[in-house]
């Protein structure tokens, strides 16, 4: 399992390495503006396969092809997509599809597979964690927009900040549950006050403003640490 784990490491850490730092952004530009006519995409391309070479060996020389045709096709169509957050995550979802296939296809089968996820399968602390986690994110969002709504209906809000508000507050639940889990209190303490010097340092800012900020800010960490709470019992 760990020869398993460190070859699968291996493949995310070549695709790192080759997707964000061995990557000019030139190279990019004339992938956008060439397609599959760009020397730069097969030269991409080439460099990712050559990486994972140097990486797992040529005796893996299947997956150096594999990573090297679909790191081909994948760029190649995006390069056809407009640059969004949306195209750049599916990008990447898809890349690393290719690096799990290639992962599963080396070291296992169906069979082996299913033993393996077993025990967590049937692990209570797991699907806790899994269901705590899901619940944080939207489901939690929509909670706290019911409780809040009675000051934000009087707020002015421009969409795209309302939007980085959601954002903002999942990401920070997040946080404060893997705190919890860990029992990492104090750290929580920090985060706490660097969001208050941060959204709550407004001279002019309407009352009304604040306390939708502050009731917000507090559902929001209440629920992360109950259901940290919960999880841990």
């Amino acid at each position: 399992m760990n020869t398993a784990l460190i070859w699968f490491i291996k493949l995310i850490l070549s695709h790192l390495l080759t997707d964000f730092i061995l990557q000019p952004t030139s190279w990019i530009k004339a992938r956008y503006s060439r397609h599959f006519l760009s020397l730069h995409l097969y030269l991409h391309a080439f460099i990712t396969a050559l990486v994972v070479w140097c990486m797992l060996g040529f005796q893996y020389h299947w997956v150096v092809i594999v990573i090297f045709i679909t790191h081909l096709c994948i760029d190649g169509w995006k390069s056809y997509q407009k640059p969004t957050v949306q195209y750049f995550i599916i990008d990447q979802v898809l890349h690393f599809l290719v690096i799990v296939a290639c992962w599963y296809f080396t070291f296992f089968n169906l069979g082996s597979l299913l033993a393996i996820l077993q025990p967590y399968y049937e692990n209570v602390k797991v699907w806790k964690i899994v269901t705590g986690f899901v619940f944080i994110t939207t489901p939690a969002a929509i909670f706290i927009d019911q409780f809040t709504c009675q000051w934000r209906d009087k707020i002015e809000f421009v969409e795209s900040l309302a939007n980085a508000g959601k954002w903002i507050g999942i990401a920070e639940r997040i946080i404060v549950l893997i705190f919890v889990l860990y029992a990492q209190y104090a750290a929580i303490g920090l985060l706490v006050a660097a969001k208050a010097l941060i959204r709550f340092n407004e001279k002019d800012r309407q009352e009304i403003k604040t306390e939708y900020l502050v009731v917000g800010t507090l559902l929001s960490l209440a629920i992360a640490v109950v259901v940290g709470v919960l999880i841990k019992l």
